[in-house]
């Protein structure tokens, strides 16, 4: 008997991978929302909490590997391997009673979650025409802001209700029901019996013929020599740690300079994760309005960069403004431009790459990503007693402008695109 065939069945795979990504950004974000709390009851240094944040960072790095195994393996078992063991060490962590059981923890934690990005770049390199990847990109992307956005909230209640150890353990839950849905709902285009031969042949036909997937193995050394690559990964280098601060930082940035309590720290440190959510697609949609207009893709994608570098300057004054509410609308505008320059950039990877190596390339941009948010992290932790929150604010204003310099100079369009 035939399966039923699933119209727009490519959004609704999307909506399950952004599903995945809010789960992952909860579980990772758990810890950050604790943290007033955390620090408090196990006599945790501001010092301590950077080692612990970096060793998370430090792991995740290792994406490449993530990315990798995802092109060999594939996308469906791979993806749920990576998601049951995030889900069971998030779980964990209600178990540790020191920082430096938190730092083992973390690293672990980054090692199994740096296959998100990897995961979601690939399904979208599978399962949308050229067309459509920016926007699928996006919706994909919404799942990091939306799970930064429910941790405040969802976080308070548990410690409020029960206690913090809780917190993690319903994260991590809540990640085992992901990995199950994923297993039941999840194939390739190629054996997905809900697709319809109409869809397939407008996911085929609308995707370059110079980036379809080759039998080969990707070649790491290869893409190292590749001009493109450095062109997309060096800006993610100088994004992400904005990201990092936001995820990381700003309870306690909020706790430490402007003295909100936990219940004002809920009501509020939500807000920058939701206009990141507009950002992700905002920054699609700029793109698009541009290809209309004739402007070519890739040249599209950078002038959507370079737009969210111009309004990521705002972020400069935060520290400098009386108002704590003021100070948390200039950190939503970083949000904002944030998801919409990094979208456009990490969605370059499945561009610029062919199908088969693009987990490779994601995890590899990502891992540089991730080494300019560890290096940022662990100057805030080392310097922010001493000289304030200020500085960095000033300095992620500044970033981006460098990003978007490297993403004009380095980056060429493949020949036949």
């Amino acid at each position: 008997m035939a399966k039923r065939k699933i119209v727009g069945l490519r959004w609704w795979i999307i909506g399950l991978v952004m599903l995945g990504g809010v789960v992952n950004y909860l579980t990772r974000s758990t810890l950050s929302v604790a943290a007033p709390t955390i620090l408090t009851d196990l006599h945790i240094t501001t010092q301590q909490y950077s080692w612990i944040t970096g060793a998370f960072q430090g792991a995740i790095m290792l994406q490449p590997a993530a990315g990798y195994a995802l092109d060999v393996i594939g996308l469906k078992y791979g993806a749920a391997l990576f998601a049951l063991a995030w889900s069971l060490i998030c779980m964990a962590h209600g178990l540790a009673h020191s920082w430096q059981a938190f730092a083992w923890l973390r690293g672990a934690l980054g090692l199994a979650e740096g296959s998100a990005n990897p995961a979601g770049m690939k399904a979208t390199a599978e399962w949308f025409p050229a067309k459509e990847r920016g926007l699928s990109g996006g919706i994909f992307n919404i799942g990091a802001s939306v799970g930064s956005m429910l941790a405040p909230p969802l976080v308070v209640w548990a410690i409020l209700v029960y206690d913090w150890q809780t917190a993690f353990v319903i994260a991590g839950a809540l990640g085992l029901v992901w990995v199950a849905l994923w297993l039941f709902f999840y194939d390739p285009p190629e054996k997905h019996r809900a697709l319809s031969d109409e869809e397939r042949k407008h996911i085929v036909l609308g995707q370059e013929k110079f980036l379809q997937a080759g039998s080969a193995r990707p070649s790491i050394r290869q893409i190292l020599e590749r001009r493109n690559f450095w062109g997309i990964a060096l800006p993610r280098f100088l994004a992400d740690p904005t990201w990092g601060t936001l995820t990381f930082w700003l309870p306690l940035y909020l706790s430490q300079a402007r003295h909100f309590d936990l219940a004002h720290i809920a009501l509020f440190a939500w807000i920058p994760f939701l206009a990141s959510d507009l950002g992700c697609l905002f920054g699609p949609l700029v793109v698009l309005a541009l290809q209309k207009r004739g402007v070519a893709l890739i040249d599209a994608r950078r002038w959507a960069f370079t737009l969210g570098a111009c309004m990521m300057t705002g972020v400069a004054f935060a520290g400098f403004v009386a108002s704590p509410y003021l100070a948390i609308a200039l950190i939503s505008l970083a949000g904002f431009a944030h998801q919409t320059l990094s979208i456009t950039v990490i969605t370059m990877a499945s561009d610029l790459f062919k199908k088969n190596e693009v987990g490779t390339v994601a995890g590899m941009q990502g891992t540089l990503g991730n080494f300019g948010l560890l290096l940022f992290n662990l100057l805030i932790g080392g310097l922010v007693a001493t000289i304030g929150y200020t500085p960095f604010f000033v300095a992620l204003g500044a970033f981006d402008l460098v990003g978007a310099a490297v993403l004009w100079t380095l980056v060429r369009a493949p020949e036949g695109s």
